[in-house]
């Protein structure tokens, strides 16, 4: 099978460091094909820029068309164009592509100078990006220096908080995800903080920062691993989680060349290194959970999702510790909801079982109950003030996660869980994802850093003893306990006690794509 094709225009750096050095390290990071487009030569080494030459817009539209005639892009990635008429070339073969092969996305990372002050982009280009790039561009990648010469603005490089504006006016000019690194600035208690808006999340990704003098590179290996991912099929806030993971990679294993800063290295197998998986704020505000919070001694096992507090006393009966009440607000009353939630706290409680109310947190809160679970959006609608309140509480939460970005943003508020789904396809609810599958299981066991809960389509116990083999703390099962849990219970304990037992298979190198591109 052939390997996607991602087309980097950009420029040489004759001291191996950034441009099309870095872009081909990262590419085969992530197992992709690399075709190196020159737009612009480089006379540097690791201590300085000394030229920067454009190549005249014929030698670049050459080379574009030789590879439409064969090598057709599943991403295209730019960085040094050089001219504006270089720019030019490109959107004439983008707006071809897309013509015809469809939404080709186009990955820029807006090359406009040197950390040393040495400008390569002069007004002509930069007009040329304003006006016809940026409406075409898929997802960009400036810094905030970057971000704000776009606009035709300046800003404080230290102060993160001018990013989400930043962000909204480069998409109020077509840019339809942006993200604004933030290697350059201040960090946040040891973190670095990109701000990303995409069309499925908008929030500060942040990572550890990588104390080392060596980071020639990172924007390239930041904006051609994100080109890698979409064209391993990723939408562009999955896409971001990768890169910055590949990027963090990249600087553990940075090295010196020169005299100068020397070159982020990307390699493969930053996909298995669980403490490279960044986190995601939930807004604007930058706050993250102490990850030690509310650690669990022990496995939640077989977890049991019920709609009633008088199933919750069959399956306790059963054997089952590990429940979730999940009464949806148009199917009791409250005076209904609050008996049930208050005899669910207490049956719990006698049998030294876990409960986790689904939704209805604040009443659950009130009532005793030890765990709440959410979804992500209802979260979201909590806002900054909500979820603080419900961190305030102590609550146990447990949080479902369908993807990269939902699996980041899972992790910033410390939960007791999350839950990985739909494992299989499920009939409980409408769901735009692909499922996991064991695979993506496998991977979310290893790399989400709290414990974490296979759902979805877990029917038999065949099926509960392969989730189980993956390594979650818990396996959800829902329609699959029937009517007669006295039966089931104990059958799919014993499945999920053989799981465990069973000869793990690695998880992946990386996770398959979770919405399609367009998600």
């Amino acid at each position: 099978m052939n390997l996607p094709i991602v087309w980097s225009i950009a420029g040489t750096d004759s001291g191996g460091g950034a441009g099309l050095s870095a872009d081909q390290r990262a590419a085969e990071a992530f197992g992709v094909h690399l075709c190196p487009v020159v737009a612009g030569v480089t006379s540097q080494n690791s201590v300085a820029v000394h030229q920067v030459r454009p190549v005249p817009p014929e030698w670049l539209d050459e080379q574009l068309a030789a590879l439409a005639a064969d090598m057709p892009p599943a991403a295209i990635k730019c960085g040094l164009l050089g001219s504006a008429d270089n720019l030019r070339v490109l959107v004439r073969w983008l707006d071809r592509l897309r013509a015809d092969h469809g939404p080709v996305p186009l990955i820029v990372d807006p090359v406009l100078g040197a950390s040393t002050g040495r400008t390569f982009a002069d007004a002509a280009l930069l007009a040329a990006y304003r006006d016809e790039l940026l409406p075409r561009t898929t997802l960009l990648s400036p810094n905030r220096r970057e971000a704000a010469r776009l606009l035709g603005q300046t800003v404080d490089d230290a102060d993160h908080t001018a990013s989400p504006a930043l962000a909204r006016a480069l998409q109020q000019r077509g840019v339809q995800a942006v993200a604004i690194t933030g290697g350059d600035s201040a960090d946040l208690e040891g973190r670095v903080l990109d701000w990303i808006a995409t069309p499925q999340a908008a929030g500060w990704l942040a990572a550890s920062r990588i104390a080392t003098p060596h980071h020639h590179g990172t924007g390239c290996t930041f904006a051609t691993s994100a080109a890698a991912a979409m064209a391993l099929g990723h939408v562009a806030a999955d896409a971001l989680v990768l890169a910055k993971m590949s990027t963090s990679h990249a600087l553990r294993h940075a090295s010196a060349a020169g005299q100068g800063a020397g070159p982020v290295r990307a390699r493969p197998g930053f996909g298995l290194e669980p403490s490279l998986m960044p986190s995601l704020s939930w807004g604007e505000e930058p706050v993250f959970a102490d990850f030690e919070a509310q650690a669990p001694a022990e496995p939640l096992g077989l977890y049991a999702i019920v709609e009633s507090a008088a199933r919750v006393r069959e399956v306790l009966a059963a054997g089952v510790r590990t429940v979730q009440l999940r009464i949806k607000a148009d199917s009791a009353g409250t005076t209904d909801l609050r008996e049930q939630i208050a005899a669910s706290v207490r049956d719990c409680r006698d049998a030294g079982a876990e409960l986790f109310v689904n939704d209805h947190w604040a009443l659950a809160v009130e009532l005793g109950s030890p765990g709440v679970h959410l979804g992500q959006e209802d979260l979201l609608e909590l806002g900054e003030s909500g979820r603080a309140a419900l961190a305030a509480s102590k609550v146990a939460l447990g949080i479902s996660s369908h993807s990269l970005w939902e699996l980041a943003r899972a992790r910033a508020v410390a939960p007791r869980y999350i839950a990985c789904g739909p494992v299989w396809p499920t009939l409980t609810k409408a769901m735009p994802w692909v499922p996991q599958g064991l695979d993506n299981l496998r991977w979310w066991s290893r790399m989400a850093g709290h414990p974490v809960v296979a759902i979805g389509g877990i029917l038999t116990t065949e099926q509960a003893e392969l989730a189980a083999a993956c390594g979650p703390d818990g396996v959800c099962v829902v329609r699959g306990l029937s009517e007669d849990p006295d039966v089931t219970v104990p059958a799919f304990q014993r499945a999920i006690a053989a799981g465990r037992r069973a000869p793990c298979e690695p998880p992946p190198s990386l996770p398959h794509p979770m919405l399609g591109r367009m998600g």
